[in-house]
């Protein structure tokens, strides 16, 4: 039964995540609802031990659908995986409780300036371009990868939205994009996790089956519909976040 429970959500993180971000939002505590004794470590190492397999198929699909700048976001990509390890060596060092109780407002002010640019993400018109767009891109990279190391709640959306803000991507271009990063962080996470014994891969084998599987369908989906349908999924995941961060920084 747990093996059903924790697959069926890793379908779903999957699907979503390969939209835009916030698969963890589902499978994480599924993973934590399901094994409630388990170590949170444990339960997280298990969970990038799918993630990573469904983001790098996002990546892999987007790629031949999606003409993305792999001169930038290879780059960025390195950078980011960089910062994600030193991410995870600082929350061994600094608490992450500050980061916790801010993050609900950080992820309203994100909502708020989407809903208020009614236009944003919606074209393609990217604001850099050669070296100036590979040190843009780096410096997204390195922020999130940090952030995914050190925290990590979201790591997908705030690089969706950045990639839209500061890039001029739309949000197609910006979640496909999002994922070369994305893939990066992850594995930095899940090797720094599994070389301390924080995984379960006799769970997360099959769930990274299911995983990429909820990726790849989710990714059609999204290049079928366009950058309008990944924006409103976009304002449907970060809402879902605000309430979820909101509710273990101040209720739980």
């Amino acid at each position: 039964m747990e093996m059903l429970v924790v697959t069926g959500a890793s379908l779903l993180g999957g699907f979503v995540d390969s939209i835009v971000g916030g698969g963890g939002l589902i499978l994480v505590p599924a993973l934590f609802a399901t094994f409630p004794g388990a170590p949170p470590a444990t339960l997280l190492g298990t969970n990038k031990s799918a993630s990573v397999w469904g983001t790098a198929a996002a990546a892999a699909q987007f790629g031949r659908k999606v003409q993305l700048q792999w001169a930038s976001l290879l780059p960025a990509a390195a950078v980011g995986f960089a910062g994600s390890l030193l991410g995870a060596w600082a929350i061994t060092v600094f608490p992450g409780e500050f980061l916790r109780r801010a993050l609900p407002f950080i992820l309203l002010a994100v909502l708020g300036y989407t809903l208020a640019r009614k236009d944003m993400g919606r074209h393609h018109v990217p604001r850099f371009a050669g070296r100036h767009e590979i040190l843009a891109a780096c410096a997204i990279g390195l922020l999130i990868g940090l952030y995914d190391g050190f925290f990590g709640p979201g790591t997908g959306s705030f690089l969706v939205f950045l990639f839209v803000r500061w890039l001029g991507y739309d949000f197609l271009n910006a979640s496909a994009s999002a994922k070369c990063i994305n893939v990066a962080t992850n594995l930095a996470a899940l090797m720094l996790l599994a070389a301390k014994g924080h995984v379960w891969w006799h769970y997360g084998l099959v769930m990274a089956v299911a995983n990429v599987a909820g990726s790849v369908l989710g990714t059609r989906v999204a290049l079928k519909h366009g950058a309008g349908f990944v924006r409103g999924v976009f304002i449907v995941v970060v809402s879902a976040l605000i309430l979820k961060t909101g509710y273990d920084a101040f209720l739980r």
